[in-house]
């Protein structure tokens, strides 16, 4: 079932704004302190404490990737386009990069609120996806290596059954998980061998 989302509270939230000086920013500065935001402008290089930033507001226009201290599509907190042209090589940079939200300039008297929580949900889901991958990839690597032990464990004449069985005795007898003893005795199956003769 699909978690339903809800508006975060954004007032204390700190927004950086990566863009030259420009009628652009005082207007998102004035939406941004309307809706309760901390604003800090800097042009052209990202200061350290963006890494404690809540947003991201960046220049669609005039970034480019060495003013950003991660891997395009990897930012580690919301960000949010601002384009204002249309220009193929800058939607090319747009679509590698990875923003959450985008604004389309010139910025007027509305539109950051709606685009700082598009950002903040897309950014969340974006997070919650990669954790769920790198648990299944978890996953999946334990299942082999399950699948390596057992596998070993029949070469000694066993059969698969009882090999599963004997590596969840192992399992039992050395009091950890199922997965940790198979990639013990993966890693090193001869000396987990000799472990089982002597605990048995």
């Amino acid at each position: 079932m699909r978690r339903r989302l809800s508006i975060p509270e954004l007032g204390g939230a700190r927004a950086v704004i990566l863009h030259r000086p420009h009628a652009t920013v005082a207007a998102l500065t004035r939406q941004l302190h309307a809706v309760g935001l901390q604003v800090d402008c800097c042009w052209p290089d990202l200061p350290a404490s963006v890494h404690g930033a809540d947003f991201l507001f960046l220049d669609v226009d005039t970034a480019y990737d060495d003013q950003f201290p991660w891997t395009a599509g990897e930012a580690p907190l919301p960000t949010i386009a601002l384009i204002g042209s249309e220009a193929p090589g800058r939607i090319e940079w747009l679509m590698n990069f990875g923003a959450d939200a985008q604004i389309l300039k010139p910025v007027g008297d509305n539109g950051v609120y709606s685009a700082l929580l598009i950002a903040r949900a897309t950014f969340d889901a974006r997070i919650g996806q990669a954790g769920e991958i790198d648990s299944l990839r978890r996953r999946l690597g334990q299942r082999q290596t399950v699948v390596q032990a057992v596998t070993l464990l029949a070469a000694r004449g066993k059969t698969e059954d009882e090999a599963y069985e004997q590596l969840r005795a192992m399992a039992m007898a050395w009091r950890i998980s199922f997965e940790e003893a198979a990639a013990r005795i993966v890693a090193k199956p001869d000396a987990s061998a000799t472990k089982e003769r002597d605990n048995g």
